[in-house]
């Protein structure tokens, strides 16, 4: 009789597992038609993915500013204020690196925002 009612149990849990699975997966599909946005007729998908990455490379631009000015007044403390000449060459070393890379970000965005339709779809007119 034990073995009867521990298969049953077995069963039990089983099916309960089954069907939250089920349930689970019913309600996410569910949701995926719910927030599911039609797509625009007048934008291709390249359209779309470039007005994204333009997005994205704008924010990534502001954000790399606040950071290399934050960054920048660091150095430039530290090498005002040290007296430890190697921790003086290390902020201006540091200095040099940050305005590098922060005219790379923003050269990048100047390449990306005018040259590209320039040379959009293969016919460069110089």
């Amino acid at each position: 009789m034990a073995k009867d009612e521990s298969r049953r149990d077995r069963w039990v849990r089983v099916s309960q597992r089954l069907r939250n699975g089920f349930q689970m997966a019913m309600v996410s599909c569910y949701m995926m038609v719910m927030f599911a946005q039609p797509a625009a007729a007048a934008d291709t998908m390249w359209t779309r993915f470039s007005t994204i990455i333009a997005d994205v490379y704008g924010e990534l631009v502001g954000i790399s500013t606040i950071v290399a000015v934050t960054a920048a007044a660091v150095a430039l403390l530290v090498r005002m204020i040290s007296r430890n000449e190697r921790a003086v060459a290390e902020a201006t070393s540091w200095l040099k690196r940050i305005v590098v890379t922060w005219i790379v970000l923003n050269t990048l965005g100047f390449v990306v925002a005018y040259l590209q339709p320039l040379i959009q779809g293969g016919q460069y007119t110089p």
